[in-house]
């Protein structure tokens, strides 16, 4: 597993869109039981903390310190520092095991052996994440601007498994769920930029080129934002498998 957001973790905290619930729900009711989870890639603990209401005990690992910092404190919520590909849990310990906007980051291999040693055998993974939002048409042309050309080549190759909606990912399990969900936000012109900050391609570009690369736009995307409805939208997706008997 890869670690890219440690440097700008309490941005991400921040910024970073919040999965809608009727998503979150739909996981939770498709784990048989509802002893332990375990939310891997954990980040600041978005998705650990909402499944903390609905399971015994919730385990949440991430390889980045600084997130884990961010992550709400939560009695029945334990984090620990750990790489997703190999961890020291018991062999099928868990009901649930959750993955949210990282997948693309870990060794396929190692993470699915894995996810077969911890996961009990009713158990289920769940696979989500959002890709690139859309917004008012003035302001998604100098977003497409930013994104494609300026910060395009800037993006880490394992990027595309978000654009593709995740659905050319490896999936070694026999799946249950594969379904698109959208979340809605409206927001100040100050979170938008927040949001464009916390871009891995936003700061390989600035360790380049020692400059910020939302400069480049930053003028006529304040204008067209003010000008439109500020409303974003980002599409989201949801796999979610059993394990193979």
């Amino acid at each position: 597993m890869k670690d890219y957001f440690s440097g700008n973790s309490s941005e991400y905290s921040k910024f970073r869109p919040h999965y809608p619930e009727d998503m979150i729900q739909e996981i939770i009711a498709l784990a048989p039981n509802k002893n332990t989870a375990l939310d891997v890639a954990t980040g600041n603990g978005q998705v650990a903390s909402r499944l903390a209401g609905s399971f015994q005990a919730v385990y949440a690992t991430d390889i980045s310190e600084n997130q884990l910092q961010q992550a709400p404190v939560i009695s029945n919520v334990l984090y620990q520092k750990m790489p997703a590909e190999h961890t020291d849990f018991q062999d099928r310990q868990f009901d649930l095991i959750t993955v949210a906007q990282a997948i693309h980051w870990f060794d396929f291999d190692s993470f699915y052996k894995e996810v077969y040693r911890i996961l009990k055998p009713d158990g289920v993974l769940a696979v989500l994440g959002y890709g690139f939002f859309s917004t008012n048409e003035d302001s998604n042309r100098i977003l497409r601007r930013l994104y494609d050309d300026i910060v395009g080549p800037y993006w880490y190759p394992e990027r595309q498994y978000l654009s593709e909606g995740y659905q050319t990912i490896p999936f070694p399990l026999v799946e249950i769920v594969n379904k698109k969900f959208s979340k809605e936000y409206t927001w100040s012109f100050e979170q938008l930029v927040g949001y464009l900050e916390t871009w891995s391609a936003t700061a390989n570009y600035k360790a380049v080129n020692k400059e910020n690369p939302i400069d480049l736009v930053y003028d006529d995307l304040k204008v067209s934002w003010e000008k439109g409805d500020k409303k974003v939208f980002f599409p989201m997706f949801l796999r979610v498998g059993k394990l193979k008997k």
